[in-house]
């Protein structure tokens, strides 16, 4: 899970939190959070275990800091997608389509990560949990911002429910593309992209 970095010595240290992240997040997806410990996830980064408290003063905060930097990742892919799409003229459901593109991608990229992401939402008692609603909510925003857009501009039905629908487009693609890599990894990103762009152009009744 790639960030980039300005600077060397922000490069190293970005290089190290890199390591950690991609340790942690295949170890807790394996065995779980709490059977998962700070020794392990050094051993498995190739790091000393000091440096892992160097980096997170502890393993919650590296497990917070682990969602808050994966769940950025979506948000700036979605966001990448509907602009891209902007600056080629095209049209409010088109940008909806090239995000959902764009999450399969993501998802196909980082399945350990979106398996812990979606679990971690129905999880209450976490200390982490206020930090998980906020970068869920960005993520989503960024959808709600591009249903707005179809409304104003006469693309989308007045009618929809803006958040609900924006919430329920990542839902689907977070569940169909979890469901796609455990049932139906036999199947192309295209293929299922192409399932759901379906669904987001109504066509599922048979209606075009």
């Amino acid at each position: 899970m790639e960030r980039s970095s300005t600077g060397t010595g922000g490069g190293r240290r970005q290089a190290t939190r890199q390591k950690l992240y991609e340790a942690a997040v295949t170890l807790i997806a394996e065995q779980g959070f709490s059977a998962t410990t700070v020794d392990e996830i050094a051993e498995r980064a190739g790091v000393a275990k000091g440096t892992v408290y160097y980096n997170f003063a502890s393993k919650n905060e590296l497990f917070e800091e682990l969602l808050r930097h994966g769940v950025g990742l979506l948000t700036v892919s979605l966001r990448d997608a509907a602009e891209e799409t902007e600056r080629r003229g095209g049209t409010r459901v088109e940008a909806l389509d090239a995000m959902i593109r764009a999450g399969l991608v993501f998802i196909d990229r980082y399945p350990a990560f979106t398996q812990l992401y979606v679990a971690e939402l129905w999880r209450t008692n976490r200390a982490w949990q206020s930090t998980l609603m906020v970068v869920r909510r960005e993520a989503v925003a960024v959808v709600e911002t591009v249903l707005r857009e179809g409304v104003e501009r006469g693309e989308l039905s007045a009618e929809i429910d803006v958040p609900l629908t924006a919430a329920a487009m990542v839902g689907m693609v977070l569940v169909a593309a979890l469901d796609w890599q455990s049932f139906q990894s036999e199947r192309s990103l295209d293929d299922v992209h192409s399932a759901l762009s379906l669904l987001l152009r109504g066509r599922v009744s048979g209606n075009r």
